[in-house]
């Protein structure tokens, strides 16, 4: 207890008189000062230190963790736990250990996610078309580089790229990787900066090469021959558009779309997907086709399941018996992820300065930073050899008298005059009477000093050749393209996406995914709706209704039919009968006003159903005029759900009739007076909203109440109805037929 009292009081003991300053201070600052002081160093930092990826085609996360796994001796040796690698990368890059780890998986073969993986992997790294990924933590994976690797860190410590300090100043790290070949093309790179972003496409890695070469023999190369279109890890099927990919090779900036590659199992009665686009994933895919089956938009599947396993990616979806799996796909085409559009933002960092640039441009300042590559590299051996042979023609000097050389050292009284005596005696500076001081006495042999003679001549000559190169840059183009060739040999991989015509692919309407089927409409006086399948009509045809409504239109149709509410303020509303759903005579139906979204105090009149916009749409007014339209003028192009100025507004409405050719109506007045019209006689006006024609001469106080078209033989003698033109006062009704 003791202990423990004593363990209280020897806890520090919170002050309550400290001071922070400045704490709860409103200080004024101008925003520009604010963006400058705050906002600005660390939108920089992202942009250049994170996101951007450089000409090499990485990012800093990836350049640090490859360049420690190659220090490592993971290019040739044997692989080593992942952990190894998290903690050392630590030491150049200043993050946690699991966004070091993170960036190893998306780096790795098992991941799936790079064209040409650089990371040669053991364990479960999750899959890249995976949501959640779902890898094994560091202890349990075990990695090492992968062979292409080798072109990446090839004489990289032959002074070909800088080298900086490290966070801390205690080592030092690339600045770049010296890549034989145009990494920034062949593996996806995405990023979002501050204000920016970067969205690379991966391409052939075959393609890439013999582009990059075909542009160094001629900088005037149409790229788009040699470099066909993107390719992705994945496969699918890229719809290409000539149009749309130069854009993008001339710009960097643009757009594609990549559907999912399938076959049908007929014996199984099953779609198996075995390849989606690259920005999606497997449970993206699953969670829409289950809400597409949950709002009975596709009534053709039965089941979908994930039965992803170690031969690979498969999405099983059992369909129902007699379903067209081609109809199927063309839905899920359209309503899933399973086509998915593929932004392009080619923004690269070139010299610390964010760009975005086409293909083109992106090749050439690959090939200039190569060039230098190379120059760099040729300089270093150059000045090596260089050294060599001066120190052999320092050794030439000796050999020529060698017992003179040995009488010196020997008889030197101190180890500090040897090498001023050697320069005095034979006229060599001091490195080479350091290098001649230095060699063992038992190289002092024929042999060794004709070995050494005969090196000098070889020395020159390769000396010579160098400087040849450094001053041709034809020689440097053609030592790039050789290592080019040389990565096309050993890496070169057959495309994995299929490329689509966009002329091949059907446009798509919504008739080819709709189920059609025969149902029947019923539109109420109080504006509801209900959409009855023929089979259920029969079985229960009793109508349940509101108190006081009823049935003013019956119409049998399909369910891919147009529908037009007309309402009440001149407006009318567009829809589509499979937009509602199935229902029974037993159910109230739905509202409709409530259901297309109109105005508040809006009610519908009237439901036409137009075949393929051809015909007329005739509107009755109460002061006996008729104004016919043309039905084509309700047709749009766009998805334009309401209209305005359906009809005129100016005079009240009697009755709407759609008609799909030219008919009689018997039109009726409220003093009882009968008009039986031919809407041939009346001219048809493409204006939506015009006032119509007299048709029909009212006595003081009479409407026109009712318009129908008319049954033959429904009513005797015709011809006392019949106008010899229009307006006509019509006649009584005098007998009817039942």
């Amino acid at each position: 207890m003791a202990r423990k009292k004593q363990a209280e009081l020897s806890r520090p003991q919170n002050n309550a008189k400290a001071y922070i300053e400045h704490a709860g201070e409103i200080i004024d600052q101008k925003i520009t000062s604010t963006l400058e002081k705050n906002y600005m160093p660390y939108a920089m930092s992202v942009i250049v230190s994170r996101a951007i990826p450089e000409i090499d085609g990485f990012k800093p996360s990836h350049r640090k963790l490859l360049y420690t796994m190659y220090k490592m001796g993971l290019l040739t040796g044997a692989r080593t736990k992942s952990a190894n690698v998290v903690g050392s990368t630590m030491k150049l890059n200043p993050h946690g250990d699991m966004a070091i780890y993170e960036t190893m998986v998306r780096l790795a073969r098992g991941n799936e996610a790079l064209l040409h993986p650089y990371v040669d992997s053991k364990g479960n790294f999750g899959k890249a078309y995976s949501r959640d990924m779902a890898f094994a933590a560091s202890r349990y994976t075990e990695v090492k580089l992968d062979p292409i690797c080798q072109e990446l860190f090839r004489d990289i410590d032959k002074d070909t790229v800088d080298f900086v300090d490290n966070y801390d100043n205690k080592l030092k790290e690339p600045t770049l990787l010296p890549v034989t070949f145009p990494s920034i093309l062949v593996n996806a790179n995405t990023g979002i900066a501050v204000g920016m972003a970067s969205s690379i496409c991966p391409f052939n890695l075959e393609e890439v090469c013999n582009t990059t070469i075909e542009l160094i023999k001629n900088p005037k190369h149409d790229i788009a021959i040699t470099l066909t279109a993107p390719d992705f890890p994945g496969g699918g099927q890229l719809i290409y558009n000539p149009d749309d990919m130069n854009k993008i090779y001339r710009t960097g900036r643009g757009s594609f779309k990549v559907r999912a590659r399938w076959h049908y199992d007929k014996t199984c009665n099953c779609i198996e997907i075995t390849e989606i686009p690259p920005t999606t994933t497997t449970e993206a895919i699953i969670d829409k086709v289950v809400d597409m089956i949950k709002s009975n938009k596709i009534r053709e599947i039965s089941d979908m399941r994930d039965e992803t396993d170690l031969s690979g990616l498969k999405l099983a979806v059992d369909l129902k018996r007699g379903s067209d799996p081609d109809a199927v796909m063309q839905k899920l085409y359209r309503f899933t992820p399973l086509e998915d559009s593929f932004s392009c933002n080619f923004n690269v960092l070139i010299a610390g300065t964010p760009r975005v640039m086409g293909v083109r441009e992106l090749l050439e300042e690959w090939i200039a930073f190569r060039r230098e590559c190379v120059k760099r590299r040729v300089a270093f051996d150059l000045n090596k050899k260089k050294e060599k042979l001066h120190l052999l023609e320092g050794l030439k000097k000796i050999l020529l008298d060698i017992d003179k050389a040995i009488r010196i050292i020997r008889e030197t009284e101190s180890e500090e005059e040897v090498v001023p005596n050697l320069m005095i005696s034979f006229g060599i500076d001091q490195i080479q009477a350091e290098y001649v001081a230095e060699i063992k006495l038992r190289h002092i042999n024929q042999e060794y000093i004709l070995k050494r003679t005969d090196e000098v001549g070889q020395l020159q000559s390769e000396i010579e050749e160098m400087e040849g190169i450094l001053s041709d840059p034809r020689k440097i183009s053609r030592i790039i393209i050789s290592e080019l060739k040389n990565v096309i040999k050993n890496y070169a991989q057959p495309r994995r996406t299929l490329l689509l015509m966009h002329e091949e692919i059907q446009p798509f309407t919504e008739e080819t995914v709709i189920d059609n089927y025969p149902v029947n409409l019923f539109f109420t006086r109080e504006a509801y709706f209900k959409k009855i399948t023929p089979q259920s009509f029969r079985m229960s045809s009793e109508q349940y209704l509101k108190e006081g409504d009823e049935v003013i239109q019956h119409t049998e149709g399909s369910n891919t039919d147009h529908l037009l509410f007309f309402s009440d303020k001149g407006q009318v509303y567009k829809s589509r009968a499979c937009e509602f759903e199935d229902t029974k005579a037993s159910v109230l139906g739905d509202f409709v006003p409530a259901k297309l979204g109109m105005d508040e105090g809006e009610n519908a009149l009237y439901m036409a159903v137009p075949p393929d916009y051809e015909g007329y749409l005739l509107f009755f007014f109460e002061n006996g005029k008729v104004a016919k339209v043309n039905l084509n003028a309700y047709a749009t192009k766009t998805n334009r759900r309401k209209l305005m100025k359906a009809y005129s507004i100016k005079e009240k409405l009697s009755a709407i009739l759609c008609i799909r050719e030219d008919c009689r109506i018997l039109v009726s007045a409220s003093n009882g007076r009968v008009l039986l019209l031919n809407t041939a006689m009346i001219p048809a006006k493409a204006t939506k909203d015009n006032q119509g024609v007299p048709v029909m001469k009212l006595t003081k106080g009479a409407t026109v109440v009712c318009a129908e078209v008319y049954e033959e033989g429904s009513i005797e003698e015709e011809h006392h109805y019949i106008p010899k033109e229009l307006p006509s006062r019509g006649d009584f009704l005098k007998m009817a037929q039942v």
